[in-house]
């Protein structure tokens, strides 16, 4: 059975969209068009 005292402790609210924004753009996020431009500067 759930104790929802303890659930309740444990809650954190969503972030807001546009702090989601700022969250990801701050983050380095490497995709792979970045992985295939280094290979690619590696090879010249």
């Amino acid at each position: 059975m759930l104790n929802f005292e303890e659930e309740l402790k444990k809650f954190q609210p969503s972030l807001e969209v546009e702090e989601i924004e700022d969250a990801v753009y701050q983050e380095d996020l490497t995709d792979m068009t970045d992985i295939l431009r280094e290979v690619i500067e590696q090879t010249k």
